[in-house]
């Protein structure tokens, strides 16, 4: 393998949801911001286990909602797949402010 292609890896993604709790919509537009920016990379959304949310970057996991109870924020995941792609350290990413509903 050349150095160009090591520096330049096929990032793969693997974004667990549950279809229960119907987060199907946000495992395609995160997936849809990934593949818009960073077209080379593999995304596979797949349902999963009960209240899941879990990203995946080339076997590290990079945000779990089992343990966080929430989504990731999605420009976070994104340059993490850059950083894949480059050879560069993937890291955990932050979760999305969780909005409380307000009834007045």
């Amino acid at each position: 393998m050349s150095q160009r292609e090591e520096l330049n890896q096929k990032p793969h993604v693997d974004i667990e949801y549950c279809n229960v709790c119907n987060s199907k919509p946000q495992c395609l537009e995160l997936a849809g911001l990934i593949r818009e920016q960073i077209p080379e990379a593999e995304v596979v959304c797949r349902t999963g286990r009960r209240g899941s949310f879990e990203v995946q970057i080339n076997d590290t996991l990079v945000h779990s909602k089992l343990s966080s109870l929430a989504f990731p924020r999605y420009e976070e995941v994104v340059q993490n797949v850059r950083n894949a792609r480059d050879g560069l350290p993937v890291n955990k990413v932050t979760e999305q402010p969780i909005t409380d509903c307000v009834v007045q």
